[in-house]
């Protein structure tokens, strides 16, 4: 029987099949997926193979072959620096939720997040979230934060999950397709999940006031199937996201507004950093490239995995 990982506890795995029908199941033996070292060896968004087996009239799967997956989201382990966490698999498309404050997002994260989705090949969304909430001053930064992002390529959306400002937007880009929902606790997944599809009635959490950081509501991957033809991953809130395995060579790639003008620059191998001659070096001079995102590219080169949720996304 085939399917595909619907939710994962860590040691089970609820599996739905193409009829519909719901299996526990769980995985036999040890399974090494070829070259991921990663601490969940199978991710929500996987297909599956498995047969049932019934014990004590109760019947349960056991999963046996995992299929190629597309693409997937993966992020270094909290504190385990070789070890890996698959968050989702075989997703078409990523909305990153952003705050400017209440929790702050700031540029480090979101310029992570994005160079793994390129590396991984999943088309990414920017969802400026509580916008409903904002002074002017904050909405000024939301306007240069979605500048700053559009011109490089990705689409940019302002939107309320508390007043329902462009959610309609957002469920069009979603019908037909699975979305995977991120980005730090508290930013409001669940609450957009809720104002997309109410009757999935996720649980939601006030921001804890003392650190201004959200709580975590979510605390598995979870995939549900909306009434518009639509299927989303919920996924925890991510503190750090940690990139993964990357040759300092191949970073300055997955930063799309770099990769078109490294055929400009003299050597063919440069990195951008004291070079001659270096195109992305003089883009950043004529305020072609945001210092923001020079500034990520550094810290990612350096291995700064650690430091940069205290450094703030302006040029200061």
């Amino acid at each position: 029987m085939t399917g595909t990982v619907y939710k994962s506890t860590g040691s089970w795995y609820t599996v739905k099949n193409n009829l519909g029908e719901v299996y526990q199941c769980r995985i036999k033996g040890k399974f090494r997926i070829k070259g991921i070292k990663s601490t969940n060896p199978i991710a929500v968004g996987d297909v599956v193979d498995f047969e049932l087996e019934t014990n004590n009239d109760e019947t349960t799967g056991i999963i046996n072959n995992i299929h190629d997956r597309q693409n997937y989201i993966v992020r270094k382990s909290v504190n385990l620096s070789k070890q890996t966490h698959v968050i989702a698999s075989n997703v078409d498309q990523v909305f990153l939720l952003v705050t400017i404050d209440n929790p702050p997002t700031f540029t480090s994260f979101i310029d992570r997040f994005l160079v793994t989705a390129e590396a991984y090949s999943v088309k990414t969304i920017l969802l400026f979230n509580k916008i409903d909430s904002y002074s002017d001053d904050t909405l000024d930064e939301v306007k240069y934060l979605a500048h700053v992002y559009r011109k490089i390529g990705y689409e940019c959306i302002g939107i309320s999950a508390t007043t329902g400002k462009n959610i309609d937007k957002v469920k069009a880009l979603m019908k037909d397709k699975t979305s995977m929902f991120a980005g730090h606790s508290g930013v409001g997944k669940s609450t957009l999940v809720n104002a997309i599809e109410p009757d999935l009635d996720l649980k939601t959490k006030e921001i804890s006031t003392q650190h201004m950081q959200g709580q975590h509501t979510t605390t598995f991957a979870e995939m549900f199937d909306l009434s518009f033809g639509a299927k989303i991953i919920d996924t925890p809130g991510i503190k750090g996201f940690g990139v993964v395995d990357m040759d300092r060579e191949e970073v300055g790639d997955y930063f799309p507004e770099f990769f078109e003008l490294k055929q400009d620059c003299k050597f063919n191998n440069c990195l951008h950093l004291e070079e001659p001659k270096c195109a992305v070096k003089d883009a950043l001079e004529n305020d072609e490239i945001a210092y923001s995102r020079y500034r990520s590219y550094l810290q990612i080169l350096e291995g700064e995995d650690e430091h940069y949720r205290t450094d703030n996304w302006d040029n200061e």
